[in-house]
């Protein structure tokens, strides 16, 4: 198997770029699904937008809890004494007085999360919004009695024990203030409303006894009866394709197979969900470089050839809840701001996010993935110009940040 990941990155370096862009069998329309498949399509969303009259237009979401805090990490001689200090829940002003060598980190975006772990534990997290490259420092915890804490001017740390590869350490987080969800402005709950009218929540790609494996698609697959084309989806719906390293397209390739038979079969669920599983290469595989990123597109066009609200739908799986609906799909920002830079509706999608990360009114959390979503979308940007307009509108943009954020923003 390694001697195949290697043929493939040899075989990935020595292709053009423009060959790269026939990831899959490209039919005569330009798109990966054929006329056929495009109008039986076309079909149901026109019946989805009938629908999405029906859902709820003014769903109410709230945003991820956050708090602006401080981290430290205490000097090695003081260990000891401080995690002491900090389990008593010494007060700031007297923790710094008395441990004057301790670095500090003040004023950062923290949010706390709640999610399944692997081990299926309820899990806790707290997390530094990390604005620059690498990972900011994150705190789990078990104890779900923690979300009925007050957290106001309490501590939270991590302590780790010497071994054999790493020195004993303590850091914490200092919340001067609690959490705070707020709730998020309708014209963009709006969005998150249209993507779960879209993306029905109630239905999964695979199925929950899907076990690995993989099904071909036959030749003349489409020769077949509708009866045996659902029955091949429900086969491949019952299956999960793991890629073998980077450059194994399986994954991809039996999304793709998920979503030709969804079109012929009509059922926009599981397509849409294959699809955006395509955009967000949301896919598992033993390793991934990055080497391997540029050769797997996005195929945002076939969406837009939909005559969907690409834009709504993109930009809902964006925002972050407290209260998302289950199975609720959430976009990679990575991904979706590459899709982007290939849409036929630039300006106004520039337009959109622009706002978004400008608004006050929403919380900062969200205007931060904003952020992030634009300056990604820019940097697949190909129009040197427009690249450089874009760079000035995110300056811009960045000074209507909170001081704290907008201050580590210019650096």
């Amino acid at each position: 198997m390694k001697s195949c990941c290697i043929f493939f990155v040899g075989l990935l370096l020595s292709i053009s770029a423009n060959c790269q862009k026939q990831e899959f069998k490209v039919y005569p329309n330009g798109l990966i699904y054929s006329e056929s498949a495009m109008s039986k399509l076309g079909l149901i969303v026109d019946s989805l937008n009938l629908k999405y009259r029906a859902c709820n237009l003014n769903p109410i979401y709230h945003s991820i809890y956050q708090t602006i805090g401080h981290i430290i990490r205490v000097d090695k001689a003081d260990i000891k004494d401080a995690k002491k200090d900090l389990k008593n829940q010494i007060s700031w002003e007297d923790f710094l007085k008395k441990y004057p060598n301790t670095k500090l980190k003040k004023e950062v975006l923290i949010i706390r999360n709640k999610y399944t772990n692997y081990d299926n534990e309820e899990v806790i997290e707290f997390s530094e919004m990390q604005l620059k490259s690498g990972d900011g420092f994150t705190i789990t915890s078990t104890d779900l009695k923690v979300l009925d804490k007050d957290m106001a001017q309490q501590w939270l740390y991590r302590y780790s024990e010497k071994t054999d590869y790493s020195e004993e350490s303590l850091s914490a987080f200092y919340f001067p203030k609690g959490f705070v969800s707020l709730v998020i402005p309708p014209k963009y709950a709006k969005m998150i409303g249209y993507a779960d009218c879209l993306i029905d929540t109630n239905v999964t790609k695979f199925k929950k006894d899907a076990k690995a494996g993989y099904v071909d698609l036959p030749e003349n697959w489409t020769q077949l009866s509708d009866k045996k084309k659902a029955k091949l989806l429900d086969e491949m719906r019952s299956t999960k394709v793991v890629g073998s390293c980077s450059m194994d397209g399986s994954p991809r390739q039996h999304a793709v197979n998920i979503a030709l038979l969804s079109a012929e079969t009509y059922d926009w669920s599981v397509f849409l969900k294959a699809h955006l599983d395509i955009l967000n290469d949301r896919f598992d595989r033993v390793s991934d470089g990055s080497y391997a990123w540029s050769a797997r597109n996005t195929y945002i066009k076939e969406l837009e050839e939909l005559n969907l609200d690409v834009a709504s739908l993109l930009f809902g799986i964006t925002y972050r809840t407290e209260d998302a609906a289950a199975n609720h799909y959430f976009g990679n920002i990575r991904r979706i701001g590459r899709a982007l830079s290939e849409t036929k509706n630039r300006a106004e999608l520039e337009q959109g996010m622009v706002a978004i990360m400008s608004d006050p009114e929403l919380d900062v959390y969200n205007r931060l993935l904003f952020y992030f979503l634009f300056l990604n979308y820019n940097n697949y940007v190909s129009d040197e110009t427009i690249k450089k307009e874009n760079e000035l509108k995110i300056n811009e943009a960045v000074k209507t940040f909170p001081s704290y954020i907008s201050a580590r923003l210019k650096d």
